[in-house]
């Protein structure tokens, strides 16, 4: 991920960045930090770059034309940068946040959403702010890190680079750490002990020298939310809130597993919840998931759905519902209808109900652990997204799934199998949570690789306590009979993938 700040104080910006994990990663190469001097791009002769703001007032304002041209630097590159790669979206635009006190707030849902752009311009006002014409120019999100006034957006930039980049695979030691934090899932991190067992007459919880995960897990799960009870009644009203929706989706496990589990990751928002009329929307992906116990709630949760979509709209765009995922047939023909999406895809969903790991044995090796005649299984790498791209389509759209498959890999969720260093096949778990992309190349098929990739990832997502789960298309005989020989369950009845015309 590459973070550009314009800035008046570049120095400030890269000696407070360069310590510590972020200076570590950045070292790495996991995330790049520049510091952009709007100084170096005035046309004034003695730097000048600010004036009296028209109509009168206290203190001087940035002028337009240095920050414009200091960002449009930035933009070039990336444009140039883009196009070496071959990747060219004329409709994106880069994504640049302007730091003041009028924005909103930032939050650990934001970090986690520009977490995804892979270019990030970060706005440093000054004096009394920016003149307003060159915000609308390039400006598309405007952020308050708090109801207070600094006296520049220095602060508040190293503060969200700080926060955004926890997110990049690898920057943190452990992978989990960035996922089990404060926050997540609307809940405070549980209270944390290290050595001495005792310190000023103060004794280490019993239940975390017991080496018994499962009861540590309890003990952490009933310590954050009694914390989060005490500290933040606000955040535990919505977490009660999504745990009762959790309640009534369990009766129908197999057929909800996906909305249980984006629950469970602490990426579900509650849209809107009436008895088992429920709607959440992933705050990764925007997908909205809907369940209904009627056509007449169904279409209530459509109407609710839509203007949720408009509410959230960016300034400037015709918001509309992209992503939708069905769980009742009833309701196909009345969202085509009230949404105008589209049917791309009707699947049935496998569950690994059990909680013990599978089997390896003959099935594949860690990396860095090469057996003769095994796969070896790792995280893939960018250098692979031309190879997954040959043999992986996303729904005929080139482009998207090239934007799909480079944006799992750089979070760390595709895997390859590999024989003699070469990528024989991958797998990878989708935005919401789901594993996917299963592919072996064509030449390697019948070898037990898709049961190896499947076996490793169902380990993986049980080691950081996920269920794991997948869709399987009802025509796709080839997958059933796989989730089946791994023990999966399968729900009765369909879910339906819908998106935008």
């Amino acid at each position: 991920m590459n973070f550009h700040i314009l800035t008046l104080f570049p120095d400030m910006i890269m000696q407070g960045l360069s310590q510590s994990i972020i200076g570590r990663a950045a070292e790495k190469g996991l995330l790049s930090i520049e510091a952009v001097n709007i100084r170096d791009y005035t046309l004034d002769k003695h730097k000048k770059v600010d004036d009296y703001p028209y109509g009168g007032g206290a203190g001087m304002l940035m002028q337009a034309q240095p920050v414009y041209d200091a960002w449009k630097s930035v933009a070039d590159r990336v444009d140039e940068r883009c196009m070496t790669q071959g990747i060219a979206d004329e409709a994106t635009r880069l994504r640049t946040v302007y730091l003041t006190p009028q924005g909103q707030t930032f939050t650990q849902n934001l970090a986690k959403e520009l977490a995804q752009e892979e270019e990030l311009v970060l706005l440093c006002g000054h004096y009394e702010g920016i003149d307003e014409r060159v915000l609308e120019e390039i400006v598309t999100d405007y952020v308050s890190i708090g109801d207070y006034v600094l006296t520049g957006g220095e602060l508040p930039a190293m503060v969200m680079v700080d926060a955004i980049a926890r997110m990049v695979p690898g920057v943190l030691n452990n992978d989990v750490s960035g996922v089990t934090e404060s926050f997540e899932g609307d809940l405070l991190e549980y209270p944390q002990y290290s050595r001495p067992e005792e310190w000023m007459g103060k004794r280490v919880p019993e239940v975390l020298l017991s080496g018994n995960q499962k009861k540590i897990n309890a003990w952490r799960l009933e310590e954050a939310e009694k914390r989060t009870e005490e500290r933040r009644p606000d955040l535990y009203e919505k977490y009660q809130q999504l745990q009762t929706c959790k309640e009534i989706l369990r009766k129908q496990k197999l057929l909800h597993i996906d909305m249980i589990e984006l629950i469970t990751r602490g990426q579900a928002r509650l849209v809107y919840m009436e008895n088992a009329n429920i709607c959440l929307q992933d705050k990764a992906s925007g997908t909205y998931f809907h369940t209904a116990t009627n056509l007449e709630n169904g279409c209530k949760l459509l109407e609710i759905i839509a203007g949720d979509a408009r509410e959230q709209k960016r300034e400037g765009t015709e918001e509309k519902v992209q992503l939708l995922t069905l769980h009742q047939d009833f309701m196909l023909e009345p969202t085509k209808e009230i949404l105008g999406l589209r049917e791309v895809m009707a699947c049935y969903q496998a569950t690994y109900t059990r909680r013990e790991k599978l089997s390896i044995t003959g099935l594949y090796s860690l990396a860095g652990a090469h057996k003769e005649g095994q796969v070896e299984i790792c995280r893939l790498l960018p250098e692979h997204v031309d190879k997954v791209c040959q043999y992986y389509d996303m729904l005929g759209d080139v482009d998207e799934t090239r934007r799909y498959a480079k944006e799992r890999i750089q979070k760390g969720w595709m895997f390859g199998a590999f024989l003699d260093q070469e990528l024989v096949g991958f797998i990878g778990m989708h935005t919401e949570g789901s594993i996917g992309m299963l592919t072996v190349l064509p030449e390697y098929r019948g070898r037990g690789i898709g049961k190896a990739l499947e076996t490793y990832i169902i380990n993986l997502s049980l080691e950081q306590g996920f269920t794991p789960f997948g869709q399987v298309e009802e025509q796709n005989e080839v997958s059933k009979s796989l989730q089946e020989s791994l023990g999966l369950c399968f729900a009765k009845q369909k879910i339906y993938f819908l998106e935008q015309k």
